[in-house]
């Protein structure tokens, strides 16, 4: 058994090295595909590379790559851990899932939902997140058994969509949800989701006006349709200091901010 943690990254450079740093131990292979970042991103990830020797580092013009560098594990008996620059994982608790992967704890899934706390806030001084727990809030699929099928050809990033050709007794559906399983004090597959913070030195501060993600920016996309989508759903760009500020997705605010508020121990994320 082994694990290939998988990073999609484009201007991430506030959070990125903390949440490669908590997967690292935990990860056989780490792959990091930069989406042609224009922050501080891709120096990051360049000295990253240089501290970590399981860490395989490129850029990729399109998202895609993210999952044609998982394609190889197909079939094999290897999770694949879905890590965002805005994704923060505590890095104990993945020690002691690896153990229960070696002994086959999850084998009939093809899908392991973690639990998330969506922050709103994080004070790195005091060491403490608010946030929105899921469940209530949106669960999100962190890890995924590829030896449930016998091949998964790239969608448009890794582990979305694409051409997945399941073996008998897998399907999309099976899935093993660890918030049924574990508080959120007990898990050990669970994460800070900062995606309501700010994510890079290029960007404004703005909880209320959630980034959108790659997908939704048309990022991924090449010629007439992504510039296109790009210029319906371009940012917002302050004149005077030269900062982005997207105008954010609303679902992220309808899904991902259920339920009461909550403060946390982020301790256990924000290991040196």
């Amino acid at each position: 058994m082994q694990v290939v943690g998988i990073v999609l990254a484009r201007n991430e450079d506030i959070h990125v090295e903390q949440a490669i740093r908590n997967v690292a131990s935990f990860c056989d292979r780490i792959f990091v595909v930069d989406h042609m970042s224009t922050d501080g991103t891709w120096g990051i990830l360049q000295r990253l590379s240089l501290d970590l020797d399981h860490l395989d580092l490129r850029r990729a013009q399109h998202t895609r790559e993210s999952h044609r560098v998982l394609e190889p594990y197909v079939g094999t008996r290897t999770w694949a851990l879905r890590v965002d620059g805005d994704e923060l994982y505590d890095g104990a608790g993945l020690l002691r899932l690896r153990s229960a992967l070696e002994d086959g704890a999850f084998d009939r899934a093809f899908r392991v939902q973690a639990n998330v706390l969506h922050c709103v806030a994080l004070d790195r001084q005091k060491k403490l997140a608010s946030g929105f727990l899921s469940p209530p809030s949106r669960p999100i699929t962190a890890l995924f058994n590829l030896a449930a099928a016998d091949s998964w050809k790239a969608g448009v990033e890794r582990l979305e969509g694409g051409d997945i050709r399941f073996r008998d007794g897998y399907s999309w559906d099976a899935v093993e949800p660890l918030f049924d399983r574990y508080s959120w004090e007990e898990s050990p597959l669970r994460y800070l989701h900062v995606c309501f913070l700010r994510r890079s030195s290029a960007e404004l501060e703005n909880p209320e006006s959630p980034r959108l993600t790659l997908s939704e920016s048309g990022a991924h996309r090449r010629g007439v349709v992504g510039t296109l989508t790009r210029v319906v759903r371009r940012p917002y760009v302050n004149p005077e200091i030269r900062q982005i500020h997207d105008r954010g997705s609303t679902w992220k605010l309808e899904k991902y901010r259920r339920g009461p508020c909550v403060v946390k121990d982020a301790a256990p994320f924000l290991s040196e």
